[in-house]
């Protein structure tokens, strides 16, 4: 019945109609979001269900932006507790979940990770440029004068250059609703864009344009999206030697006795290179707790402080066994101290 009662009082406290308290009990932690976070947190959870008395939480893969949607739709628990994301929020979400009553949030970066373009072992290993890649897989790309932009022409790599393999582009991604998208078309293709003088110069003219024209992915066949699952695009590229696909480094780790990652500007996606950012298309990682669900579901500071140990992220922490790239101690030291307090997000972070 305390737990009834706590549950109603939050539902109030967070400025939004409360629903029936036996509805609303629930005692195990729910976690939605990024499906590049998905495998540390699995791990997380796991560990933490086994040692500790509190059940083990209840994770689903949403992508970044469907777990930010979801957490943000208000207080209750009904709603997720925490979500993940391989991006940092944005302020528009931020802002969205203050205007539905989520008010405190804290923020918790939990390391690095790189964005890899692989293929099949038994194929030819590719190194690609981000410029390569833009003209891969962008909706419009300069024409051959360099004066307007055209509908990409691109339909084998060795059209963008003679260097690169003779065969059809057929590059598997993830949709819009994932962060490994975001981030991909942030860095790589904006990266690649921003090779065009033309293109450019369209940062300063206008922006909405200039991301327009860097952030649109083709849609006449080349680019491929492959839902949240980046299990199908490992088992396609098993079987199709010509095919690539996008993911992150950690799940490239998961496979790596199937697949192999491209080289992007002759630098190899290695936990030193992606930690120094030194490999070009490299991003961090975040999850994101509701504060007002704290003390009212079981455990969710609890799962935080074993997410943020040393022995989970730490530099021989567990989590760097299945892939993750930690941040350096000091920055460690003081984001596991905002957990502890529960330091909420103010937006200016933003």
């Amino acid at each position: 019945m305390k737990l009834k009662t706590a549950l109603t009082t939050v539902a109030l406290a967070g400025g939004i109609a409360a629903v029936s308290a036996p509805a609303m009990a629930r005692d195990t932690i729910n976690i939605v979001g990024s499906s590049t976070v998905y495998p540390f947190a699995t791990v997380v959870a796991e560990r933490f269900g086994r040692n500790t008395d509190f059940p083990t939480p209840k994770l689903e893969s949403t992508g970044s932006g469907g777990g930010l949607k979801l957490f943000c739709e208000g207080v209750g628990t009904q709603h997720p507790d925490i979500t993940n994301a391989s991006r940092r929020m944005k302020k528009s979400e931020f802002e969205n979940c203050q205007s539905k009553g989520v008010k405190a949030i804290t923020e918790v970066r939990i390391g690095a990770d790189g964005i890899v373009i692989a293929n099949s072992k038994d194929a030819e290993k590719i190194d690609l440029t981000l410029k390569q890649v833009f003209l891969a897989l962008a909706k419009e790309v300069p024409s051959e004068d360099g004066k307007k932009l055209v509908a990409n022409p691109y339909q084998k790599w060795s059209d963008i250059d003679s260097s690169l393999p003779d065969y059809e582009i057929n590059v598997m991604g993830p949709p819009p609703t994932s962060g490994t998208r975001d981030a991909f078309v942030e860095i790589a293709m904006e990266g690649g864009c921003k090779e065009f003088d033309m293109i450019a110069k369209m940062e300063d003219e206008n922006e909405d344009k200039f991301k327009s024209v860097c952030h649109s992915m083709r849609e006449d066949g080349p680019f491929v999206e492959a839902g949240e699952n980046d299990n199908l695009i490992v088992q396609r590229l098993a079987k199709d030697p010509e095919t690539l696909g996008i993911f992150g480094y950690s799940f490239l780790m998961e496979n790596t006795g199937q697949i192999q990652a491209a080289t992007i500007g002759g630098v190899e996606p290695t936990p030193e290179n992606i930690s120094s950012d030194k490999y070009p298309v490299a991003r961090s990682l975040w999850f994101y707790i509701k504060n007002a669900h704290v003390g009212v579901v079981p455990g969710i500071k609890e799962y935080a402080g074993e997410f943020t140990s040393e022995g989970a992220w730490g530099d021989n922490g567990y989590l760097v066994d299945v892939g993750l790239i930690p941040l350096p101690r000091e920055q460690r030291m003081e984001i596991a101290k905002k957990v502890k307090s529960l330091e909420p997000m103010t937006g200016n972070e933003l």
